[in-house]
Formats: structure tokens, sequence, C-alpha cells
């Protein structure tokens, strides 16, 4: 996001170089306690002191996704269901027969999540393979013969075995709905057979929607604490240093009001009220961050290296991680966002692999950034490759900080994939490329709300009203688009 002077401050507060009585580089230090109004001016040091060193959060959005305008209170999105038929709610029935109950998690197909009136997506004729979902390593191929209809969300898949006249008995004891698990290869027809009976499959539309939130916070100062000049010297989270008088405070209240912009849409929740609480009004419903679009759409780690000795425990973990991806879209570069200690196990995991030091930082391609190290470095990335996945990992200082993330341990990091995803626009109605994570803004050709700032009163140049304060005003209103959640990680405590 940019600022309105290319820093941290508003156009009604720059620090300047030499100390000039501006109206744009005003401090406060009436707070009551070392204030001016004492009979003696304190002794003052000029030069403030960064106890904290950068105390902003925000800039991980900016990292990964982009920002984009919309008009309405809602963005609708549409992602791809998966291409082939497969159940994991199968179960073994007689040597003919196999069920699978289409009331549970339904199918992993093309025709979308099961309903109460769902049909089976598997037809006569097709080939199926049949595996033990707990092992995977018992199987069986088959021929299908028929297919019965629905009965309590039930169908029965009459099946000839290639290799048998019936199903292996090793699927005897396999009697409970999940015990299976079947996908479709292909399909065996005879020579002048009619496909009058074959049935299409017709996806289904999977639809997915959030809905923006208004931020906002405000500073006030009356006039005559305005009227007090004094000087300290300051420099401020972003790089810039000069003088200032009065409203360092409001400078402060900026730079929290654009951590809130990152920090809402990273935990944001939606309300799920049975019974609208006091004090709740149905026009506030929350929004879905980052870390619950995961947690509701995509893949939750826990316990990431466990108490294991450093880096021998993470291996194993990450290697369990890399074939879940492969499950999924299978995202060449990825970019690992993560708390300390986790950092530390990726570490000695990556010491590990190079043989006890860390060269092995350089067999990552940096393809996200034009194949330049030093870039990512700048950017505080390290990079290392694993099977066929690039990872660029760094510290994610909210998940860090002692007044955020930092006083609770519940997450270790997120893994984000990089690059950009198909989706159907309902505006444009047609297919674009979005990266998987962006922001949406409210705006229009009259009103742009990404990020507004303006100042009422009678004080400090605002002559708007009769009230002897000038209040600075910040809202904005914006939601985050997490597209393609099924590639995202969250690695959670245990």
């Amino acid at each position: 996001m940019g600022f309105a002077t290319g820093g941290s401050f508003p156009a009604s507060l720059v620090p300047a170089p030499v100390q000039n009585a501006l109206a744009s580089n005003y401090l406060n230090f009436a707070d009551g306690s070392s204030d001016w109004a004492q009979q003696y001016l304190p002794e003052l040091y000029e030069q403030e002191v960064e106890r904290y060193g950068n105390r902003t959060l925000s800039g991980f959005l900016r990292m990964v996704g982009a920002e984009m305008p919309m008009t309405s209170d809602q963005v609708i999105w549409s992602e791809q269901n998966r291409l082939h038929v497969a159940y994991k709610t199968a179960y073994y029935h007689n040597g003919t027969t196999l069920k699978i109950d289409l009331s549970t998690t339904g199918p992993v197909n093309s025709a979308g999540a099961a309903t109460a009136s769902a049909s089976c997506a598997i037809k006569v004729n097709q080939t199926i393979l049949y595996s033990d979902t707990a092992t995977g390593l018992i199987t069986g191929k088959a021929l299908v013969t028929a297919v019965s209809a629905p009965a309590a969300n039930i169908v029965d898949i009459t099946v000839v075995p290639y290799a048998a006249a019936a199903i292996n008995a090793s699927f005897n004891t396999l009697t409970n709905a999940g015990d299976i698990s079947v996908f479709v290869y292909g399909s065996e027809w005879e020579k002048g057979s009619d496909d009058a009976s074959l049935a299409s499959i017709t996806p289904e539309f999977q639809e997915y929607h959030n809905s923006p939130i208004i931020i906002r916070d405000k500073y006030r100062v009356n006039g005559s604490d305005a009227s007090q000049i004094g000087w300290v010297e300051v420099a401020t989270e972003d790089g810039t240093s000069g003088f200032l008088w009065y409203l360092k405070a409001e400078s402060e209240t900026r730079l929290r009001f654009e951590d809130y912009m990152e920090m809402a849409l990273v935990e944001g929740e939606l309300a799920g009220h049975t019974v609208t609480p006091a004090g709740w009004t149905a026009n506030l419903k929350g929004t879905q961050g980052l870390f619950k679009a995961i947690e509701a759409r995509g893949n939750v780690y826990q316990g990431f290296a466990g108490a294991a000795a450093p880096g021998s425990g993470a291996m194993a973990d990450f290697d369990e991680i890399l074939k879940n991806l492969d499950k999924q879209g299978a995202i060449e570069e990825n970019m690992l966002f993560l708390q300390r200690e986790t950092a530390l196990d990726f570490d000695d995991m990556i010491a590990a692999m190079a043989g006890g030091g860390y060269a092995s930082t350089a067999s990552a391609s940096y393809g996200l950034f034009d194949n330049e190290e030093e870039m990512a470095l700048n950017f505080g990335f390290s990079g290392f490759r694993r099977g066929s996945y690039d990872f660029y990992k760094t510290d994610w200082k909210y998940l860090n900080d002692a007044s955020t993330r930092g006083l609770s341990k519940a997450i270790d990091g997120v893994l984000v994939p990089a690059g950009t995803s198909t989706v159907y626009d309902q505006m444009l109605g047609s297919n674009i490329r979005r990266p998987f994570l962006h922001v949406r803004y409210r705006a229009s050709e009259t009103e742009d709300r990404r990020y507004k700032n303006w100042i009422t009163g009678s004080v400090g140049g605002a002559y708007t009203s009769g009230v002897d304060a000038m209040n600075v005003h910040f809202l904005t209103e914006r939601c985050l688009v997490t597209q393609a959640a099924n590639n995202f990680v969250l690695f959670k405590a245990v």
C-alpha cells in the first residue's frame, strides 16, 4: 500500500530535516505527567530512543499478494473441482458388491460434493481400482456391471474383478464406510455396443465468497496542546527521520492502523451466532481471514518436528507435507513464513540435508526472484529445494512480536504458494488469473475506501467545525481472498 507522503506519516505530519516550525511536523508531549504545563521546562533529549526497533508488523500481504478494487458488499469466486472420479467412502458388501456412502464426505470428483439427492458418478462398464484406505497396499481392479439408484444415500456398485470371479477376501473385513477408496481409471465396452445407458457427468459450481469489513481509528488533539512548541528528533519505521513538534501520537496511531489493515485480514473470522448477542447487530458479519480460510479449506499440520532432536524430526514431517502437496495443485514455488522456533527447526533440517552445513540453501532456483539469490536475501528469504519443489523461507515478525501472536503459541507458520491461479470472475464473466492471496477493497469512481485519511475540527489547518481540537480519522473497507486454499499449509502447535 502506498503513503500520501511516501512514508509512514500522513500529509499533515512530515519530519523536517531542520528545526522549522511547520504545520506538518507537530509532536505531542501533553500527557499530563511530563508535559510543558509545568513551572520549569524539563531537560529534554532531542533524539527519541528506539527501544523496540521496527515496531510495525505489516508487509506480509504486500509480499505475497496484490490489492484490487471492488464495488460490492461481497466478493464471489469459483474454483475447479477435481477432474477424475474417486470416492473415499466405499466399503465391502459381498464378493461382487461394494457400497458407497454419499451422505458423509461425498465424492471427491468433478461432480462436486454429495447431497441428499446426489447420484453416483461411477457408471456401468467403467473400470475401477479399489484399495484399503488405511494402508493403500491392498488393491483390486474390476469392471462395473451395475450401479443402483441411491437408497438412503447408499449406492451398490456391482463389479466383476479382472483377476478373479469375486472380490479378494482381504477386503471382507472392510465393512465400514470409508474403509475402501475407489477411483475410475477407464472403461471397457464390447464390440458394437450402444452407449444409450451411459449418463454424463455434470460438474457442480464450486462457489466461495467473502465480505469486506470496515476498519477505523482516530487520533484527537486539542488546540491548547497543539500550540505548545518543542522539538524531538525521530527515526521512523519506514526509514525516514527528522524533527517533529506535537502529534507524535498521531503518527503512531497511523502506524498501528496500517498494521490493523493486515492483521484483521489474517485473523478475521466470520460471525457464527445462532442467536444475536447483546450489543451485536446484523450488519456485523465478520470476514474470513487467512488462518480461518486455511483451516476451513486448506491443510493444517500440527506439531512440526515435535520434541525430536534438532532437525531429526523435521525432515520426516516435511516429507509428509510434500506428499500431501503432491495430492493438491503441486505448485512448484512456495513461501514459508515462520515463527522463530519453527524457523530454527527448518534451519536444522536444511543443515542436515547439507551434511551439517547450510550450503543446501543454494540449491533452490530462486525463480520467484528472477533467479537472483541476492534479491531473495534482500527480501529476507533463504531458499532450498526438496523433491520437485522450491521453498523460500523467512521469519514472520507477526508470529514473534510480544504484543501480537507472540503472546500465543497456537500458530507456528504458514506455507503460501507463489504465482497465480485461474478463477471465474462473476463481474467479467470470464476466466482470469489472480494471485492465490489478494486483497479486495471497496472503491468506485467517486469513493475510494482503500485507505482514507482526513482531518476535522478547527485546529491544524482544519476548519470544519467549532470543536477546539483536531481529529485525524482513518478508515478502510477490505477483505482477503484466499483462492485454492488446498495449496496452503497452516503449521499449528500440538
